[in-house]
Parts: structure tokens; sequence; C-alpha cells
């Protein structure tokens, strides 16, 4: 069994918390995890929610994100694995091409610049935080009902209730407008990655997540995909998300460097 350190990067309308269960998880199979929040998001659930319009998070970029994870792991003794989620998984391709980690796995990952879907869902789900019909300064609130359609459609009521009241935060327009022009350099040499779908997800469809790893054919680094039966966007903490995670561990133990 390997080990190392693991940072966990979580996504849009979320902090740290959401990866609770995962850093306990992993913490037990050997590793040592941090989970560091987005800027300005290192705060209660509570306090985010009352606090939200605020010049901090309406000013809130991609690039900002990125500048920020990149200072955690360029501080650390040894180049870590990067797990990110959703948005965050973005962040762990637009890391791992910086040469910043030991492996990488990006779960429903949000879409660089050149892969796009025109599934219904995908642009229902988006269309609220990328309408160019708001300011991009105005930060958006993630309804109830928004949610059960972007994160846990299908799913018993009591689940979806529980993770909305539990994690759910408002968010910056700007950072999923600058995604669309986040570039990856698909054919460039870099540490293991994972790319991880869940069949069942709505605003990251799996064939987003699998013609995101098709552009990864043309390097000879190793790239992997893996596609979970029935899994949401609300992937790692749908009940079940220990086969998600064991499944990850899995390919660390055999990929890692």
């Amino acid at each position: 069994m390997k080990s190392g350190t693991i940072v966990f990067i979580h996504g849009m309308y979320m902090n740290s918390l959401c990866w609770e269960h995962w850093e306990s998880y992993f913490q037990k199979n050997g590793f040592k995890t941090l989970a560091p929040d987005w800027p300005g998001r290192d705060q209660s659930i509570e306090s985010l929610r009352k606090n939200y319009l605020n010049s901090q998070l309406g000013e809130l970029t991609l690039s900002k994100i990125i500048e920020h994870y990149t200072n955690i792991l360029e501080k650390l003794d040894e180049k870590p694995i990067i797990i990110g989620h959703s948005m965050g998984g973005l962040v762990v391709q637009l890391l791992h091409q910086k040469d910043l980690a030991a492996a990488g796995v990006a779960i429903d990952s949000a879409a660089p610049m050149g892969v796009f879907s025109t599934k219904w869902s995908f642009l229902k789900a988006n269309w609220a935080h990328i309408t160019p019909f708001v300011s991009q300064s105005r930060p958006i609130v993630m309804t109830f009902e928004r949610f059960q359609y972007a994160f846990v459609n299908g799913l018993p009521m009591e689940e979806q209730r529980s993770a909305y009241d539990r994690y759910v935060v408002p968010e910056s327009r700007r950072v999923p407008r600058e995604s669309l022009t986040a570039k990856v350099d698909f054919k460039k040499q870099k540490p293991p990655l994972l790319l991880v779908a869940g069949s069942a997800d709505n605003i990251i469809p799996a064939s987003l997540n699998k013609s995101n790893y098709n552009k990864y054919k043309s390097s000879s680094s190793v790239t992997s995909f893996n596609e979970f039966p029935g899994r949401t966007h609300y992937i790692i903490g749908q009940k079940g998300w220990e086969e998600v995670a064991g499944y990850v561990n899995d390919w660390l133990n055999k990929n890692q460097k």
C-alpha cells in the first residue's frame, strides 16, 4: 500500500467540508490529507450563506483559485496527490500540467476549453451561473430546486435535503465563466491522471467526462477513465461513496509515482 499526502480540492457551491468522509477514509488508508478552501471559503456554511453579497466572492475567479492552490502545493515537502471534484476537477487538470503533483484524480470534472456538451441537462444545469444577463460581480445562490436537478437528481428526498443543508453555499459567477477559456495541454507529459464520471450526472454528463478523457489519448502519459452507474454529481457524498473512494485508492496504489 502506497502513501503520501493528498490535497482535496472542492468545487463550486461548496467548501472543504464536502470532503469530510473522504479525508477520514484516506487517512485510514495511510495517507496524510489536506483540504484547503478556495479563497474566502474558510468559514462556516451558515456564515457563507449569510454574508455572500460581498466583493470578495463576487470577484473570485478561476485564476485566483489556481494561484491559491499553486502556492499551497509549492510549499509542501513532497509532490502530493491532488483530488478534485467538479470545478475542483478542472483545477486538478490545470495544476497537473504544471508538474505540481505525483498523481491526479478529477471527479466529474468541469470541462476545459475545447470540450463541450450540447446535452440539454448540461445546458439547463449550468445556465444559471453562466447567463450573460446578470452582472458577473453578483454572486449566485443555489436554490434547493436547482440543487435537486444539478447535483442530486433521483436520490431519496431525505438525502437531497441533508446534502443541501450541510454543504451548499453561494458562488461566484466569474469562476464558471472563466473556465470556458481554461486551456489544458492534453499532449504534455504528466503524472498519472484518473478521470471519474457518474452516469446520472446532469451538470457534468458522463459523456462530457469521456470527451475530456479522450483528449488525452495523444499523450503517452498514464490516463484512466471510469464511469460509475447511477452516480449523480453528488458522487463524493452520495450513499455508497465508499465504492468510488475505494476505486480511487486502488488506482493510486497501482499508478502513483
